[in-house]
C-alpha cells in the first residue's frame, strides 16, 4: 500500500487528491495539512486517520487539537508543522498541493527526507527551482507534476528519454478576459475574474489565469522540471482547453497530451506513476469537438505574461520578486483593494525597482519576497 503525505489537502487539489484515495483505497494517508480550514480538515482526519495533522495558524491549530482529541491524530501548527509532516518516516510520497512560498521549506524537508514529490506548488520551483532540482538530484528524489500543462509535457516526454526537446508548446485557455484589452480590464471586479471558461480551481490560481501570471509562472517552473529555457517555451492560448501542453522534438515532430479538463486525470497519473488506473469521469469526444483553436498570447494587454519571461530569463531572485509582488497584488485585489490591471502593474514596479541576486540561498529567496511585500505596503 502507498502511503501519502497530503501538504493543502483542504484545497482544490487536495481535496480532488482525497476523491482518488477513496476510489482506490490502496493508498494510506500519513499526514494532512490545511491553513485554517479546520472543519473540514477535522472531517478528513476521521474519515482518513493520519498519524499527524498541521492547520499552519497556531489558534486553529489549537481549536482542531481539542475538537480530535478522542483519535490518535497528533496536531501541530506553523512551517515545523508542516516540514514534520512533509519529513515523515512513513510516507512513500508527498503531494505538495499549498499555494504559495510556503511550499519551500516543506518540500526540501521531504526531498532531504528521501521522499518523491507530486508537485502542484509551482511557486516552490519558481523560486528556488535551483535549490530542488539539485536536493532531487542529489537524493535520487523523482518530482511528478501535477499541473495539468506540466503533467501534459511529463507524459509526452515517456519513451523518449535520450531525445532532445525542441520546443515546449504550453497551452494556455487565455482566461475569462480572453480578447479584451487593458482599458477593458480595468474596471474588472473580483467575481469577473473568477468565473474561469474552462476550469474550477482555488481563487488565488483563478485570478492568476485571468492575468495570465499564472501561464507566466508554469513558464518558470517548466524550465527547471525539463531542463530547457525559457526562450524554447512558446506560449499558445488553446481556449478550449483540450491540449494540455505539447513537445516539439528536433525532428520537427509534434506529441501533445489531450483530455477534458479534469485535475483527477494528472493527480492519479503522478500517484501511481507509470501505471494508469481507471478513473470514472468524462470522456473527450472529438467529434462533438468538431474543431481546436489556437492563437498567440496577447503579450501587450496582458502584461504579467511578459513580465514574467523576462523574470524567468533573468534569474536569481528576480523570479521571486514576480511571484511575491503578484501574490501581495491578487491578495488585496480579492480584497478589493486595488484594481485588477494593478497587477501586473505592481509586478512591473517591484521588479524594475529590486535588485536581483545571483545563485540565491534559501535566505535570499526569502529576504527578496520580504522586500518585495515591504515595497509594495509602502507604496
Amino acid at each position: 500500500m502507498k502511503k501519502l503525505a497530503l501538504l493543502g489537502s483542504t484545497g482544490s487539489i487536495g481535496t480532488q487528491t482525497l476523491e482518488i484515495v477513496r476510489a482506490n483505497k490502496d493508498i494510506k494517508i500519513t499526514a494532512l495539512t490545511a491553513a485554517k480550514n479546520i472543519d473540514l480538515l477535522e472531517a478528513q482526519i476521521r474519515e482518513f486517520h493520519p498519524e499527524l495533522a498541521c492547520a499552519f495558524e497556531p489558534e486553529a491549530a489549537a481549536e482542531l487539537a481539542a475538537r480530535v482529541a478522542d483519535t490518535d491524530t497528533k496536531i501541530l501548527s506553523g512551517m515545523d508543522g508542516l516540514t514534520a509532516a512533509a519529513s515523515q518516516t512513513d510516507a512513500d510520497i508527498v503531494l505538495t498541493a499549498m499555494v504559495g512560498m510556503v511550499g519551500i521549506r516543506p518540500t526540501l524537508a521531504a526531498i532531504e527526507a528521501g521522499k518523491d514529490i507530486a508537485l502542484a506548488n509551482k511557486e516552490t520551483l519558481v523560486t528556488a527551482g535551483h535549490l530542488v532540482i539539485e536536493a532531487a538530484a542529489r537524493r535520487g528524489i523523482r518530482i511528478f507534476p501535477v499541473d495539468s500543462e506540466h503533467s501534459a509535457i511529463f507524459q509526452c516526454l515517456q519513451g523518449n528519454e535520450g531525445n532532445i526537446i525542441d520546443k515546449i508548446l504550453l497551452t494556455c485557455s487565455g482566461g475569462p478576459f480572453r480578447g479584451l484589452t487593458l482599458n477593458q480590464m480595468r474596471d474588472k471586479t473580483p467575481a469577473d475574474a473568477l468565473k474561469h471558461p474552462s476550469w474550477s480551481m482555488g481563487s488565488k490560481i483563478t485570478i492568476d489565469s485571468a492575468t495570465l501570471a499564472n501561464k507566466g509562472l508554469e513558464v518558470m517552473e517548466a524550465t527547471w522540471l525539463f531542463g530547457v529555457s525559457p526562450d524554447q517555451i512558446q506560449v499558445v492560448v488553446h481556449p478550449g482547453s483540450i491540449i494540455h501542453s505539447m513537445v516539439q522534438f528536433e525532428d520537427g515532430a509534434v506529441m501533445g497530451q489531450l483530455g477534458t479538463p479534469d485535475m483527477k486525470i494528472p493527480i492519479q497519473y503522478a500517484l501511481y506513476y507509470p501505471q494508469r488506473l481507471p478513473l470514472d469521469g468524462e470522456r473527450l469526444d472529438l467529434f462533438r469537438l468538431g474543431r481546436l483553436i489556437f492563437e498567440k498570447p496577447d503579450f501587450e494587454n496582458f502584461p504579467a505574461l511578459r513580465l514574467a519571461f523576462e523574470a524567468a530569463r533573468a534569474g536569481g531572485t528576480t523570479p521571486t520578486v514576480f511571484n511575491a509582488a503578484n501574490e501581495w497584488s491578487v491578495a488585496r485585489f480579492l480584497r478589493g483593494e486595488i484594481g485588477f490591471t494593478c497587477i501586473a502593474d505592481n509586478i512591473g514596479r517591484a521588479m524594475a525597482e529590486i535588485k536581483s541576486r545571483r545563485n540565491p540561498s534559501l535566505e535570499d529567496i526569502l529576504e527578496a519576497e520580504a522586500q518585495t511585500y515591504a515595497l509594495l505596503e509602502n507604496r
